[in-house]
């Protein structure tokens, strides 16, 4: 039996995790699972799974939601805080750590599941983005087990070599034949949008990504393709991967998920549904493959596949990843930090879809880039861009709300 502990339980990641853990009781049991603010949900998931402790962000609605519990007749103990999350993510009788906390607030968490040597599931693509090196640094250190479950880098872990797939090892992916990995994108709603269509574009449709249920953040993320920068990042991290070994193309059925090519010029493509419960199985039970619940898929009504290359002009949230990562240093986690800013404020109506570059841009230029030598450097890093971002919103919009 595996204890598990799921970092952003009510969200779609989290919602995934357990409905796969429900399909195999016998191997995999909640230890804990935080919420941030859905303690309905929540709820729901300490009565259907029973976990030792639920976990909230602050402690608004704590005291009610431990009499819910209560009335309930469960036994689940309440905390509240990061600290408590990172109890929950390094406790000697956790196995797995599921990290789905979406954005900055899932770094130090999963940093403590690192530490502790855990088996880490990353969805949290954020904290790899902010932190870079010290997290490769300390999963090495430490010997945690990380897999990764966002699905293109899932992809492309189940396309290299068993001997490739400790990313604790020092070994390059060219020691084992890999010349290049193709990072697959959706291109989300807009790709075929004009630069008049997106400054018209409203936050209700860009939460509606064509293929995946996703969170409102990380919905606008895919649409503006600042999603596949960070994600070009979190490779580059993960796999040991220069910038120009990594290409995006996008693939609107999301059927590939991503692909890597060899030294001797195959190319081996992960395929499937697109359904997050195929890449969180791989990562609980790798190396070996339990079912899932996805649907098998059907080629034949699929028929064709496309793929286009992305446009740098119209989505230039791709491209400034891309700068921050060749910048180094704290320029990925300024730029993950402002995108957050602008994101919520987008969809607040206080700034056009099409500013969101724009307030990451302005953050970048005004905030000095230093080397990203601790976690509270890092951490200091996105406090100011924050504060950076916030003026450039203030600036755009003029203090008018736009519809």
């Amino acid at each position: 039996m595996k204890r598990v502990t799921v970092l952003g339980a009510t969200g779609s990641i989290g919602r995934s995790t357990l409905d796969v853990m429900a399909r195999h009781s016998g191997r995999y049991e909640l230890y804990a699972a935080t919420a941030h603010s859905n303690l309905d949900e929540l709820l729901s998931i300490c009565i259907k799974h029973r976990p030792k402790f639920a976990i909230l962000a602050t402690d608004a609605g704590a005291a009610d939601f431990k009499q819910r519990l209560r009335d309930a007749g469960l036994s689940t103990e309440v905390r509240v805080g990061v600290e408590a999350m990172c109890e929950a993510s390094s406790a000697k009788d956790v196995d797995v750590v599921v990290a789905a906390i979406v954005g900055a607030a899932g770094l130090t968490p999963t940093l403590a599941a690192v530490n502790s040597g855990k088996r880490i599931l990353l969805a949290n693509k954020e904290a790899l983005v902010m932190t870079g090196g010290l997290f490769m640094d300390a999963v090495r250190k430490h010997g945690a087990e990380l897999l990764p479950i966002d699905s293109e880098h899932n992809a492309i872990y189940q396309c290299l070599p068993e001997a490739a797939q400790r990313l604790n090892d020092s070994a390059s992916l060219a020691a084992h034949g890999v010349t290049r990995v193709l990072l697959t994108a959706s291109g989300g709603p807009f790709r075929h949008f004009s630069r008049e269509q997106l400054q018209q574009v409203t936050p209700v449709q860009a939460c509606k990504h064509p293929n995946w249920s996703m969170g409102r953040k990380i919905s606008v993320d895919s649409a503006s393709l600042m999603n596949k920068g960070l994600e070009l990042i979190e490779a580059c991290w993960l796999f040991d991967l220069a910038p120009g070994s990594v290409q995006v193309h996008l693939h609107p059925e999301s059927i590939i998920h991503s692909m890597v090519e060899y030294v001797d010029g195959s190319i081996l493509a992960q395929m499937g549904n697109p359904d997050m419960r195929t890449p969180i199985a791989y990562g609980l039970a790798w190396p070996e493959r339990v079912d899932a619940g996805v649907e098998p898929l059907d080629l034949f009504s699929i028929g064709k596949l496309h793929f286009e290359k992305p446009d740098k002009e119209r989505f230039p949230c791709l491209r400034l990843a891309e700068e921050a990562f060749a910048l180094g240093g704290t320029a990925p986690a300024v730029v993950n930090a402002a995108n957050e800013v602008a994101v919520d404020a987008f969809l607040q109506g206080g700034i056009r879809f099409v500013d969101i570059p724009v307030v990451i841009e302005k953050s970048l230029l005004k905030g000095s880039i230093v080397r990203a030598d601790s976690v509270e450097t890092v951490i200091e890093a996105d406090r100011v861009a924050r504060q950076y971002a916030s003026e450039a919103i203030n600036e755009l919009a003029g203090g008018v709300v736009i519809p």
